[in-house]
């Protein structure tokens, strides 16, 4: 036993510690499953969820870029039916807190594919994805309407008693604004930042690299974007906040706790070292220990301004 007390308690949601994998980044757990021991960390988010199997974008899809990677997956996934029958197995012996992140195309999805995985024990909370295009509007994200947002929010939560987190987009002028509409509308947390809207371009072809023309930029590159959005939040709303963007190692993981984040997710960096949530723990232990902290969850939020 160590001795600081690393769990957090993010809107009725209990995890172990405050280390979470990133959607979209370990695929339903599974795949990372072989190069490190999910049990050590708080948490994983499982690749957005559809009603339907999607085969997302033609590649290529994921590109390089300094700094961090673009992509435009185009929310690939089994659809929910599949992850019931396929994922859920492996996923009841992790040992870990399991989080379903849901995509969708219209509102109504959003809602079905909740209350169909609500009755899975297995899983303990969601993570609505807004950042999808929203197919009744001509393609415009549902994360760049704040009442869109508002809508979502009052209708997942009307189907489900687990606790709901909202991904927010950073693709927006006011975060807390959306913030603001989630916590009125009864969501218990949310997660900010998804990824950046970016592009990159063959110099010699004049052809962009991705074949979506755009896609999320993730990685190093955002993480001051995110600090400075996940602390816009902390210092408008008193809403928990699962802090994402650019987190590489033990001390992007402080630095975003510091700014108000309860608990972080971990994404590109699971592509280069997908040990890094447990070097992450461990690294948290260690800084506290050094500190005399005795619970991590009172370095969320502990800015000096």
């Amino acid at each position: 036993m160590n001795s600081v007390d690393l769990s957090v308690n993010v809107g009725g949601l209990k995890l172990k510690n405050p280390v979470l994998l990133a959607s979209g980044t370990v695929g339903y757990g599974n795949e990372i499953s072989q190069f490190t021991d999910l049990s050590k960390l708080g948490g994983i988010v499982t690749k957005s969820l559809s009603l339907k199997p999607r085969k997302g974008n033609p590649p290529q899809r994921i590109v390089e870029t300094p700094s961090g990677m673009l992509n435009a997956i185009g929310l690939a996934n089994i659809g929910v039916e599949a992850f019931l029958k396929e994922k859920i197995p492996f996923l009841k012996n992790i040992n870990t807190t399991l989080i379903c992140n849901i995509a969708a195309s219209s509102i109504e999805e959003y809602v079905e594919c909740t209350k169909i995985l609500t009755n899975e024990d297995t899983i303990k909370a969601f993570e609505i994805n807004v950042s999808c295009p929203n197919v009744k509007e001509g393609g415009l994200e549902f994360g760049n309407n704040v009442n869109t947002v508002r809508k979502i929010t009052a209708e997942v939560c009307a189907v489900t008693d687990k606790p709901i987190i909202i991904k927010l987009s950073p693709n927006v002028s006011q975060i807390s604004e959306f913030a603001k509409a989630v916590k009125a509308e009864g969501g218990d947390a949310v997660s900010a930042i998804n990824t950046l809207v970016g592009t990159s371009f063959n110099i010699f072809t004049r052809k962009p690299k991705i074949k979506n023309i755009t896609g999320g930029l993730s990685g190093p590159a955002i993480k001051p974007v995110a600090l400075a959005k996940v602390l816009e939040i902390k210092r408008n709303v008193d809403i928990p906040i699962v802090g994402i963007g650019g987190i590489m190692n033990w001390m992007d993981a402080v630095e975003m706790m510091i700014v108000g984040a309860s608990a972080v997710q971990l994404g590109t960096v699971n592509f280069i070292n997908p040990n890094a949530g447990v070097e992450i723990v461990e690294g948290l232990i260690s800084y506290c220990e050094q500190r005399s902290i005795k619970k991590i969850s009172e370095i969320s939020g502990s800015f000096q301004i």
